[in-house]
């Protein structure tokens, strides 16, 4: 494919080829996975889609429209794209495509790449009237098996205790922004309980990101890396 030579970028070896993930904005990520193209909650705000790779997979976290854009998603779907979304997304849809509904708890393989959804919300922050940002069982986390690298996408979430319990994990993106999602506290509790890796911090609009440095900096094992997702 064309590398969308604007966007920065990181590579990684895995035992099926070269992973190779863009850092498109805030919670959007695209990867590609020796050849495959895999984008996480495609959205315009962060990219014009027209000009961007079309989908082998789509993966997307939840409704909001931070993550969730139906233009996006007709730019880059082709008539085989896999798009793998929870229920409420695919009510938003008008023209949904081939779509794989997960809930959290599933488990599937879709184009030999283990897939597990997971939950994701909000115990803490809340709206005025008492509902949390991210209500329990409507948004999901993704782990994903690419080569022998466990991925973990965490969608907008808290420090749960569903993902505290995650084992093995090689990479992940845990989000990082007030009211919605995690302080910079709770970004580094949840890391120091799953240990990954590496960990980058995501969706953290203008949250200080050396603060969640800080908070890692005795964590020798888990390398922070700061890209622009902001």
């Amino acid at each position: 494919m064309m590398a969308q030579s604007d966007l920065e970028r990181d590579v990684f070896q895995t035992a099926r080829g070269d992973l190779t993930i863009y850092f498109v904005g805030h919670g959007t990520l695209m990867f590609d996975f020796n050849g495959m193209i895999i984008h996480i909650d495609p959205t315009m705000r962060e990219y014009d889609y027209s000009k961007m790779p079309a989908a082998d997979l789509i993966l997307i976290t939840h409704h909001h429209g931070d993550h969730l854009d139906a233009t996006a998603l007709n730019h880059i779907r082709k008539s085989d794209t896999k798009t793998i979304l929870t229920e409420v997304c695919l009510e938003n849809l008008k023209d949904p495509g081939e779509t794989i509904v997960m809930k959290n708890g599933d488990r599937q393989t879709i184009l030999d790449i283990p897939i597990e959804a997971l939950p994701s919300y909000n115990m803490v922050h809340k709206r005025p009237g008492g509902e949390p940002y991210h209500p329990r069982g409507i948004g999901n986390a993704y782990l994903v098996e690419l080569g022998n690298k466990r991925v973990l996408i965490g969608g907008d979430t808290e420090n749960i205790p569903e993902l505290k319990v995650l084992k093995d994990i090689d990479i992940a993106f845990l989000p990082m922004n007030l009211p919605y999602t995690m302080t910079p506290e709770m970004v580094a509790d949840l890391a120091r309980a799953i240990q990954p890796k590496i960990l980058y911090p995501y969706h953290f609009g203008q949250t200080n990101t050396d603060e969640l440095v800080e908070l890692m900096k005795d964590e020798k094992n888990i390398d922070v890396r700061i890209r622009d997702l902001r």
